[in-house]
């Protein structure tokens, strides 16, 4: 079976393809030059990363001399991201050698019930969509975009505030319930709780004491939870200091928004905004946001968004979204969502209630946009919404909507 259709010319610049597929244990190495049906296929197996990587750089070059390869030639590398992240492409790119990190998803495959699958077949399956890619098929892989080494770290600090935010909780959680299970209903998060459950002050439902075991393990759940809790306000103190100066830049510029507060911008500013966006497109994929219909013959179904790109970005929009409507009732996103939503009262209807929750789904776009919106350069930003029948080419200047294409009343001024 051939793996490349277009083999090289002498008028065509030579290009020495490599792939990556990654494993703790070892790593699989397919080199293709573009004038062989085959292409090479390697194991790397160094216990250190350092000594794992420099064996792939010796690959490389001990083909382009079998090759017969110039010595300037084109080397492009590649690679699936996973739990490697983006070190392997910062150091091949420290060192002048091209590097791609792929998204796994994307990557066409055989729709066989039952398809052979091995790490080399994928090496092998990469190199050919990296060829492929390098001629212009795009839809062969989608490219990642790969974020600084700064931009990456600072990440960290408010994943870690999540992180440690959710433990708390766990431990609180996990105290009630083993309580409730002998009718102690204690409020196992009140401040004076740790003290009595040491002074044996926390009994039974019946006045009994609490099982020994039982409250010996309350115990160290009380000093784990102290901890995280520890750990989180000492973070709290240094987070905004630690944040860089770019991304409090654009913190500031997203928090003058009502319904977005300074926690919120700052999960943005560090998970979404710190590459840049040259259409609205790319902003609704990033964030899983896009629609995916499906319109198959006789068949048409709105499968709702993709879900893809990054889900911490897209809980929190979500989230923002009904802030968006609660703080902003006068804005034309929010006066639409109402409309479309009848029974909204205080107590809706079920079905009201449900429409309800997938309709705030399409105020998560806007959202995401805002930054853009509140560009520093002060341009109109053309957004055309995904919502069918509904809007279609709406202009935003400062994130107000200034005008629809359909007929649609706008707010009057001061709304």
């Amino acid at each position: 079976m051939r793996t490349d259709q277009t083999f090289a010319t002498g008028c065509e610049q030579p290009v020495l393809a490599v792939s990556l597929e990654l494993a703790a244990a070892k790593w699989k190495v397919a080199l293709h030059d573009g004038r062989r049906e085959q292409p090479a296929v390697h194991t790397v197996a160094r216990p250190e990363a350092g000594a794992r990587l420099q064996a792939v750089l010796d690959l490389v070059e001990a083909h382009r001399d079998k090759w017969l390869l110039p010595s300037g030639a084109r080397i492009v590398v590649s690679y699936e991201a996973g739990q490697d992240a983006f070190w392997i492409c910062r150091a091949l790119q420290a060192r002048h050698i091209e590097c791609y990190v792929v998204d796994a998803a994307s990557i066409p495959v055989e729709r066989h019930r039952r398809r052979a699958k091995t790490d080399r077949l994928d090496a092998i399956k990469l190199v050919i969509n990296l060829r492929a890619w390098l001629r212009g098929e795009r839809e062969r892989m989608h490219v990642v975009h790969v974020p600084s080494a700064q931009d990456e770290a600072s990440r960290h600090l408010m994943r870690e505030r999540g992180q440690l935010q959710k433990e708390v909780l766990q431990h609180l959680d996990r105290m009630r319930k083993l309580l409730a299970t002998l009718g102690c209903w204690e409020d196992v998060a009140h401040r004076t709780f740790a003290e009595r459950l040491a002074r044996g002050e926390v009994r039974c439902h019946d006045g009994e004491p609490l099982p020994p075991e039982l409250r010996e393990r309350l115990l160290r759940e009380c000093e784990r939870r102290a901890f995280s809790a520890q750990q989180l306000a000492i973070l709290e103190k240094t987070r905004q200091a630690s944040v860089p100066a770019p991304a409090r830049a654009r913190s500031a510029a997203l928090a003058h928004l009502k319904g977005i507060g300074e926690v919120g911008a700052s999960r943005l500013a560090l998970e979404l905004y710190w590459r840049d966006f040259h259409n609205r497109r790319q902003v609704g994929a990033c964030v899983g946001l896009v629609p995916q219909p499906y319109d198959s013959g006789e068949s048409q179904t709105d499968q709702g968004i993709s879900k893809q790109g990054n889900r911490r970005v897209r809980a929190l929009l979500v989230e923002m979204a009904w802030t968006w409507l609660r703080y902003q009732p006068g804005r034309v996103l929010t006066q639409w969502f109402h409309r479309r939503t009848p029974g909204h009262g205080t107590e809706p209807t079920r079905p009201a209630y449900r429409n309800r929750r997938g309709g705030a789904a399409p105020c998560d776009r806007p959202v995401a946009l805002s930054e853009e919106w509140r560009d520093t350069r002060g341009r109109t930003a053309e957004v055309s919404f995904s919502w069918p029948g509904i809007m279609r080419g709406a202009k935003l200047k400062d994130g107000q909507i200034t005008r629809f294409e359909e007929n649609m009343p706008v707010p009057a001024a001061g709304c």
